[in-house]
């Protein structure tokens, strides 16, 4: 399963040096719950390819309770790559790899 969307990039609060991440949008998260909540592995977190650009890369979305929603980590290479930083919007490919 595939999905597009734009998102804006914004650090965790917890690790401000380290955690960059985008949220996936609320209608597209139920449908990856509900298509996915059975092969979720450790911390509900899901395989996935991502697409930022010109760059793709593998990495896991996590389910975030208190966004109501998933999580991707955008890690700083794909983030220098492609000119991003906090506060920017990315658009965003997902494949789900496990579904």
């Amino acid at each position: 399963m595939e999905y597009e969307f734009d998102a804006e990039l914004w650090q965790w609060q917890a690790r401000t040096s380290s955690w960059t991440f985008v949220s996936v949008p609320q209608d597209m998260a139920d449908d990856i719950l509900d298509l996915a909540g059975p092969v979720a592995r450790g911390f509900g977190s899901l395989r996935v390819e991502v697409s930022i650009g010109a760059s793709t890369w593998r990495t896991s979305v996590f389910p975030d309770s208190g966004r109501g929603t998933y999580v991707l980590p955008v890690k700083r290479a794909v983030r220098t790559a492609e000119g991003l930083a906090v506060g920017s919007s990315a658009s965003v490919h997902l494949r789900l790899l496990d579904v």
